[in-house]
């Protein structure tokens, strides 16, 4: 699934507006708040457990943004670099509160042999309202949850997602096909007359 936010070239309007915000404009910095808040919001309620969490962190991103544009490297998307603070301060709110992760080992050797296909779960979400998918991603443990936000909603890459979240690169694949299947069960149980027709799927 893309981003909400399109990556790649912004316009010389948003260098203008970044390049003044850095100096302190207030109403540079407003306009950067109203173009990427509702996505980074959106963002952050995938990511975060609850209503109240995400619009916290988006509160709390943008008030961290202030003192991070000087780091802001100018050759990159500003859209994706945004991305990569909110990713890496929703993850921090998550562990700050010791939520229970699955260990690496798990259940592993209990999965199925299938490998996360990113159109087959595209497929999938395409099946179900917004509602139905962000109430299923409420009920995915947080690690499996916060990689598939991160790979799905703000297309990172493996080894920036096991960076964000601190585990091996190898095991990325893992979370992504956990999430895989337990999207496509709650979201079976929540309206059993939408399956998952993708083909070749198993049950």
């Amino acid at each position: 699934m893309q981003p909400e936010m399109e990556p790649g070239g912004q316009d010389a309007g948003l260098e203008r507006a970044i390049a003044q915000a850095r100096d302190g404009d207030s109403e540079a910095w407003a306009q950067l708040y109203r173009q990427f808040a509702p996505a980074i919001f959106r963002f952050c309620r995938r990511a975060m457990p609850t209503r109240e969490d995400a619009e916290d962190a988006t509160s709390e991103v943008f008030a961290k943004l202030r003192g991070k544009l000087e780091q802001y490297d100018g050759s990159r998307p500003f859209n994706a670099w945004l991305y990569r603070v909110t990713a890496n301060h929703c993850w921090d709110l998550l562990r700050r509160r010791r939520v229970r992760q699955d260990l690496e080992t798990g259940d592993v050797e209990s999965m199925p042999l299938e490998h996360p296909d990113p159109g087959q779960l595209e497929r999938l979400l395409e099946q179900h309202s917004r509602e139905q998918v962000r109430k299923a991603l409420e009920q995915l443990p947080s690690r499996t949850r916060m990689a598939l936000t991160l790979r799905y909603y703000s297309d990172m890459s493996y080894d920036e997602i096991a960076e964000t979240l601190g585990v091996r690169r190898p095991f990325v694949g893992v979370l992504l096909l956990r999430a895989r299947h337990q999207l496509r069960r709650t979201l079976e149980q929540m309206a059993p007359g939408l399956r998952a027709s993708a083909p070749g799927s198993r049950r």
